[in-house]
């Protein structure tokens, strides 16, 4: 009987046992997975999304709560910017273009952001890459109250080109608070996989001037978006707001601004991989124990087959064998469970901020892991395969009473 034969003849024989310890380490498996791939895909996408802007100009705050209000459109503005402020920064001449947006009021829950079309006439979202329209779309007029409507969003809202709307005030979505004014869906933005995708945009004195809104800050702006001409402007531009004036803050380098953030919460990750890899080594543990357990019903087998001429190390190897094969079934699986942990933590970064995950993404967990794993699962059937190896013979081909 060939090492293999043996195997698999245990594996059957133990299916239940197999079966549970597999799981066991298929879920470990895929929890590494996750959480390895998932840190790593979060941190990369937050940090190069800037909407291809280099800074954010707002009311005086924190620069994250700029950055995720303006950028990624998921934070409370922190104030208005006057119209005098974005006129000084826009004609600066460290500034390549200055684009200011207004926020305050949603649609369903998604956001309506009064904008310029500068946006989507001048401006690279990501190097190479300008916004683009579906077909039969067009960008909305400055002076009518048309809207544009991210892909994302209008595939949520279910909106398409000739629809109508009417927009309700705040970030919030209360039924009580809808405005007057009726805004008519003129365009469907292509998916870019930004923060973007989850916007409805529409004219900026649209959303300055809209009912309920205070007319002594019509003028007023949320934000502007910063394009400098060269790092050495955003120096400059950072020592006038920041250091020298106490009124506005200018929010500058965003991926840097960003990656703090995660800096911050790192502790958070630290923690989410400490439980994978307690989980896994249960899993370990559970490959030992079903082993282990099974060695008083296997020690007349081992003996029959050390009778017939199997060397002892060939029994070690068998169980050796065994406890591998296990954690190969349980990787196997584990990609199953990594798909279903990411595909479901994917779909709510994206629903609340815009920002895309690829589970199908290269990754060198993707290797390590598995190799991890399964050396674990081998060198934890060394025990079993030890006391298997010290079977005495002669005792254990006695008649069974």
């Amino acid at each position: 009987m060939t090492l293999l034969r043996i195997v698999l003849k245990s594996l059957r024989q133990h299916l239940l046992s197999t079966t549970i310890t597999s799981l066991s380490i298929a879920l470990a498996g895929g929890l590494i997975l996750s959480v390895w791939i998932i840190k790593d895909q979060s941190n990369a996408a937050f940090t190069d999304v800037n909407a291809g802007f280099d800074a954010v100009l707002g009311a005086r705050s924190s620069k994250l709560q700029l950055v995720l209000n303006s950028i990624f459109h998921v934070e409370a503005s922190p104030g208005n910017v006057a119209w005098e402020d974005y006129e000084d920064i826009r004609k600066h001449p460290g500034v390549a273009s200055a684009i200011p947006i207004a926020v305050g009021d949603n649609y369903r829950g998604f956001r309506l952001i009064g904008v310029t079309p500068e946006l989507f006439t001048e401006t690279q979202y990501r190097e190479g890459s300008k916004y683009a329209l579906e077909p039969n779309g067009r960008w909305m007029d400055p002076s009518r109250r048309e809207a544009v409507v991210g892909g994302f969003a209008a595939a949520q809202l279910g909106l398409k080109v000739g629809d109508t709307f009417h927009p309700y005030h705040g970030l919030i979505f209360d039924e009580e608070k809808e405005h007057a004014e009726t805004y008519v869906v003129v365009g469907i933005m292509k998916l870019s996989n930004t923060p973007s995708d989850r916007v409805i945009w529409i004219p900026l004195a649209g959303l300055q001037k809209m009912s309920g809104h205070n007319p002594e800050s019509a003028s007023d702006v949320s934000a502007v978006l910063i394009k400098l001409r060269n790092p050495q402007s955003g120096f400059r531009l950072d020592m006038m707001y920041n250091k020298q004036g106490n009124r506005l803050t200018f929010a500058w380098p965003i991926d840097q601004i960003m990656a703090q953030l995660f800096r911050k919460i790192s502790w958070f990750d630290k923690v989410l991989e400490i439980i994978a890899y307690l989980v896994a080594l249960v899993a370990a543990g559970s490959v030992l124990a079903g082993i282990y357990n099974s060695m008083n019903e296997r020690k007349r087998d081992i003996a029959i087959l050390r009778a017939l001429g199997a060397r002892r190390r060939v029994i070690f190897g068998a169980i050796v064998f065994e406890s591998t094969c296990i954690s190969i079934i349980g990787m196997v699986v584990a990609f199953a469970f990594y798909g279903i942990i990411f595909s479901t933590a994917a779909a709510v970064i994206r629903f609340q901020t815009g920002v895309v995950l690829n589970p199908f993404a290269l990754h060198s967990a993707m290797m390590w892991t598995p190799a991890g794993m399964i050396a674990l699962g081998a060198l934890t059937g060394c025990i079993p395969a030890a006391k298997a190896y010290l079977t005495p013979v002669a005792e254990n081909l006695l008649p069974v009473s």
